[in-house]
Protein backbone atom coordinates (compact mmCIF):
# COMPACT_ATOMS: atom_id res chain seq x y z
CA UNK A 1 0.00 0.00 0.00
CA UNK A 2 1.42 3.30 -0.87
CA UNK A 3 0.14 6.50 0.32
CA UNK A 4 0.81 9.73 -1.44
CA UNK A 5 0.41 12.04 1.78
CA UNK A 6 -0.35 16.22 1.55
CA UNK A 7 0.81 17.41 5.01
CA UNK A 8 -0.33 20.81 4.14
CA UNK A 9 2.25 23.93 5.84
CA UNK A 10 3.52 20.99 7.90
CA UNK A 11 2.03 21.83 11.09
CA UNK A 12 -0.29 18.79 12.44
CA UNK A 13 -3.37 21.36 12.94
CA UNK A 14 -3.90 21.88 9.58
CA UNK A 15 -3.15 18.38 8.44
CA UNK A 16 -6.12 16.09 7.32
CA UNK A 17 -7.17 13.17 10.10
CA UNK A 18 -6.97 10.97 6.78
CA UNK A 19 -3.47 12.68 6.47
CA UNK A 20 -2.58 11.51 10.56
CA UNK A 21 -4.22 8.20 9.86
CA UNK A 22 -2.05 7.46 6.87
CA UNK A 23 1.12 8.37 8.65
CA UNK A 24 0.41 6.58 11.61
CA UNK A 25 -0.25 3.45 9.81
CA UNK A 26 2.48 3.24 7.73
CA UNK A 27 5.71 1.17 8.23
CA UNK A 28 7.90 3.51 5.64
CA UNK A 29 8.11 7.70 5.30
CA UNK A 30 9.54 8.64 2.22
CA UNK A 31 10.18 11.91 1.48
CA UNK A 32 12.42 15.47 0.93
CA UNK A 33 14.32 16.33 4.20
CA UNK A 34 12.73 19.87 4.68
CA UNK A 35 8.96 17.74 4.56
CA UNK A 36 9.84 14.77 7.17
CA UNK A 37 11.57 17.44 9.38
CA UNK A 38 8.47 19.27 9.91
CA UNK A 39 6.58 16.17 10.86
CA UNK A 40 9.44 14.43 13.17
CA UNK A 41 7.21 14.34 16.04
CA UNK A 42 4.97 11.76 13.80
CA UNK A 43 7.07 9.49 12.45
CA UNK A 44 9.61 8.70 15.55
CA UNK A 45 10.22 4.85 15.10
CA UNK A 46 9.53 4.25 12.17
CA UNK A 47 11.67 3.23 8.60
CA UNK A 48 12.59 6.62 6.79
CA UNK A 49 13.69 6.96 3.38
CA UNK A 50 14.87 10.82 2.94
CA UNK A 51 16.29 12.48 -0.50
CA UNK A 52 17.93 16.21 -1.09
CA UNK A 53 16.45 18.53 -3.43
CA UNK A 54 15.58 17.87 -7.24
CA UNK A 55 15.67 13.76 -6.21
CA UNK A 56 11.93 13.43 -7.15
CA UNK A 57 12.06 10.75 -9.21
CA UNK A 58 14.41 8.71 -6.99
CA UNK A 59 11.89 9.71 -3.96
CA UNK A 60 9.04 8.38 -5.88
CA UNK A 61 10.49 5.49 -6.70
CA UNK A 62 11.72 4.34 -3.70
CA UNK A 63 8.42 4.59 -2.08
CA UNK A 64 7.16 2.45 -4.79
CA UNK A 65 9.62 0.19 -4.24
CA UNK A 66 9.47 0.09 -0.68
CA UNK A 67 5.41 -0.70 -1.43
CA UNK A 68 5.99 -3.14 -3.49
CA UNK A 69 7.54 -5.46 -0.68
CA UNK A 70 4.30 -5.19 1.25
CA UNK A 71 5.12 -2.43 3.91
CA UNK A 72 2.65 -0.03 4.04
CA UNK A 73 4.59 3.49 2.41
CA UNK A 74 3.90 7.24 2.94
CA UNK A 75 5.51 9.56 0.76
CA UNK A 76 4.85 12.69 1.81
CA UNK A 77 4.36 16.21 0.29
CA UNK A 78 4.10 19.85 1.86
CA UNK A 79 1.07 21.46 0.85
CA UNK A 80 -1.30 19.30 -1.35
CA UNK A 81 0.54 15.93 -2.94
CA UNK A 82 -1.56 16.54 -6.23
CA UNK A 83 -0.40 20.89 -7.02
CA UNK A 84 2.83 20.79 -7.99
CA UNK A 85 3.35 17.90 -5.40
CA UNK A 86 4.34 14.06 -6.05
CA UNK A 87 0.63 12.52 -6.82
CA UNK A 88 2.08 12.97 -10.51
CA UNK A 89 5.30 11.34 -10.62
CA UNK A 90 3.90 8.26 -8.96
CA UNK A 91 1.22 7.64 -11.39
CA UNK A 92 3.23 8.01 -13.96
CA UNK A 93 5.68 5.53 -13.00
CA UNK A 94 2.66 2.78 -11.88
CA UNK A 95 1.54 3.21 -14.98
CA UNK A 96 5.02 3.40 -16.94
CA UNK A 97 6.31 0.39 -14.95
CA UNK A 98 2.31 -1.49 -15.49
CA UNK A 99 2.85 -2.12 -11.60
CA UNK A 100 -0.12 -3.62 -9.50
CA UNK A 101 0.29 -1.42 -6.80
CA UNK A 102 -2.13 -0.04 -4.67
CA UNK A 103 -2.27 3.88 -4.43
CA UNK A 104 -4.18 6.34 -2.20
CA UNK A 105 -4.06 10.30 -2.85
CA UNK A 106 -4.39 11.46 0.89
CA UNK A 107 -5.10 15.99 0.16
CA UNK A 108 -3.72 18.42 2.21
CA UNK A 109 -3.94 22.27 2.54
CA UNK A 110 -2.06 23.91 -0.43
CA UNK A 111 -0.15 27.17 -0.01
CA UNK A 112 -2.38 29.23 -2.03
CA UNK A 113 -5.00 28.56 0.08
CA UNK A 114 -3.09 28.80 3.33
CA UNK A 115 -1.60 32.10 2.47
CA UNK A 116 -5.73 33.09 1.35
CA UNK A 117 -6.49 32.70 4.73
CA UNK A 118 -3.62 35.08 6.43
CA UNK A 119 -4.94 37.62 3.57
CA UNK A 120 -8.69 37.40 3.93
CA UNK A 121 -10.21 36.45 1.05
CA UNK A 122 -8.59 36.65 -2.10
CA UNK A 123 -9.36 33.38 -3.66
CA UNK A 124 -13.40 34.60 -3.71
CA UNK A 125 -14.16 34.14 -7.53
CA UNK A 126 -12.22 32.58 -10.20
CA UNK A 127 -8.21 32.22 -9.78
CA UNK A 128 -5.58 30.18 -10.88
CA UNK A 129 -2.38 28.71 -10.16
CA UNK A 130 1.26 29.19 -12.01
CA UNK A 131 4.72 28.02 -11.33
CA UNK A 132 7.39 30.24 -12.01
CA UNK A 133 9.89 27.96 -11.96
CA UNK A 134 11.34 26.72 -15.74
CA UNK A 135 13.10 23.54 -14.65
CA UNK A 136 10.30 21.48 -15.93
CA UNK A 137 8.55 23.99 -17.97
CA UNK A 138 9.75 26.34 -21.10
CA UNK A 139 9.84 29.71 -19.77
CA UNK A 140 8.31 30.93 -23.37
CA UNK A 141 4.90 28.77 -22.33
CA UNK A 142 5.35 30.44 -18.58
CA UNK A 143 5.10 33.82 -20.19
CA UNK A 144 2.24 32.91 -22.38
CA UNK A 145 0.31 31.47 -19.05
CA UNK A 146 1.08 34.75 -17.32
CA UNK A 147 -0.10 36.92 -19.68
CA UNK A 148 -3.45 35.90 -20.59
CA UNK A 149 -4.40 34.48 -17.39
CA UNK A 150 -4.01 38.59 -16.75
CA UNK A 151 -5.94 39.97 -19.39
CA UNK A 152 -8.82 37.08 -18.81
CA UNK A 153 -9.06 38.36 -15.10
CA UNK A 154 -8.23 35.99 -13.15
CA UNK A 155 -6.73 35.95 -9.43
CA UNK A 156 -3.46 34.97 -10.09
CA UNK A 157 -1.54 32.93 -7.33
CA UNK A 158 2.51 32.34 -8.06
CA UNK A 159 4.15 29.15 -7.07
CA UNK A 160 8.05 29.49 -7.01
CA UNK A 161 7.98 32.98 -7.61
CA UNK A 162 11.96 33.47 -6.81
CA UNK A 163 15.04 32.28 -5.95
CA UNK A 164 18.71 32.93 -6.51
CA UNK A 165 18.58 30.74 -9.73
CA UNK A 166 15.74 32.71 -11.15
CA UNK A 167 16.12 36.44 -9.06
CA UNK A 168 14.12 38.17 -12.43
CA UNK A 169 10.83 35.65 -12.89
CA UNK A 170 8.75 37.56 -11.19
CA UNK A 171 9.73 40.59 -12.18
CA UNK A 172 8.76 39.79 -15.63
CA UNK A 173 5.54 38.12 -15.00
CA UNK A 174 4.79 41.73 -13.26
CA UNK A 175 5.76 43.08 -16.67
CA UNK A 176 3.62 40.99 -18.42
CA UNK A 177 0.76 41.49 -16.45
CA UNK A 178 0.91 45.22 -16.27
CA UNK A 179 -1.43 45.80 -19.16
CA UNK A 180 -3.82 44.49 -17.63
CA UNK A 181 -3.64 45.18 -14.12
CA UNK A 182 -4.13 48.53 -12.36
CA UNK A 183 -1.53 49.76 -10.47
CA UNK A 184 -3.27 50.04 -7.29
CA UNK A 185 -4.67 46.08 -7.56
CA UNK A 186 -3.96 44.11 -4.10
CA UNK A 187 -1.03 41.84 -4.16
CA UNK A 188 -0.59 39.65 -1.11
CA UNK A 189 2.89 38.22 -0.04
CA UNK A 190 2.91 35.56 2.48
CA UNK A 191 6.43 33.58 3.58
CA UNK A 192 6.54 30.54 4.93
CA UNK A 193 2.83 29.72 5.64
CA UNK A 194 1.85 28.08 8.65
CA UNK A 195 5.50 27.95 10.03
CA UNK A 196 7.67 29.51 12.36
CA UNK A 197 8.82 32.05 10.08
CA UNK A 198 5.52 32.89 8.50
CA UNK A 199 5.45 36.56 7.59
CA UNK A 200 2.26 38.19 6.02
CA UNK A 201 3.24 41.24 3.41
CA UNK A 202 -0.03 43.06 1.78
CA UNK A 203 1.06 45.48 -0.86
CA UNK A 204 -0.11 46.67 -4.35
CA UNK A 205 0.67 46.28 -8.11
CA UNK A 206 3.29 49.18 -8.54
CA UNK A 207 4.78 48.78 -4.92
CA UNK A 208 5.39 45.64 -4.64
CA UNK A 209 9.19 44.83 -3.43
CA UNK A 210 10.45 41.76 -5.46
CA UNK A 211 13.31 41.65 -2.94
CA UNK A 212 11.72 40.03 0.29
CA UNK A 213 10.00 36.97 -2.19
CA UNK A 214 11.58 33.96 -1.88
CA UNK A 215 10.92 29.78 -2.62
CA UNK A 216 9.01 30.14 0.53
CA UNK A 217 6.52 32.81 -0.49
CA UNK A 218 3.34 33.01 -2.31
CA UNK A 219 2.39 35.48 -4.10
CA UNK A 220 -1.68 36.14 -4.97
CA UNK A 221 -1.96 39.18 -7.25
CA UNK A 222 -5.93 40.22 -7.47
CA UNK A 223 -8.49 40.95 -9.80
CA UNK A 224 -10.15 44.01 -11.23
CA UNK A 225 -12.40 44.30 -8.53
CA UNK A 226 -9.98 42.95 -5.48
CA UNK A 227 -9.81 45.36 -2.76
CA UNK A 228 -8.03 45.94 0.33
CA UNK A 229 -9.79 46.90 3.35
CA UNK A 230 -7.29 47.96 6.47
CA UNK A 231 -4.94 44.44 6.21
CA UNK A 232 -7.40 42.42 4.39
CA UNK A 233 -7.45 41.48 0.76
CA UNK A 234 -10.88 40.96 -0.41
CA UNK A 235 -12.52 39.82 -3.98
CA UNK A 236 -15.56 39.58 -4.08
CA UNK A 237 -17.87 37.13 -5.19
CA UNK A 238 -20.62 39.25 -6.51
CA UNK A 239 -23.59 39.15 -3.56
CA UNK A 240 -25.43 41.99 -3.35
CA UNK A 241 -25.07 43.55 -0.26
Amino acid sequence: MLYIVGIGPGDEGTMTQDALKAISEADVIVGYKTYTNLIKPLIEGKELIRTGMCKEIERCQAAIDAALTGKTVALVSSGDAGVYGMAGPIYEIVAKQNLDLKVEVIPGVTSSVASAALLGSPLMHDFCHISLSDLLTPWELIEKRVRLAAEADFVICFYNPRSKGRPDHLHRAFELMAPFKAPKTPVGIVKAAGRSKENVCLTTFDNIDYEIVGMTSMVIVGNKSTYQHKDLMITPRGYVL
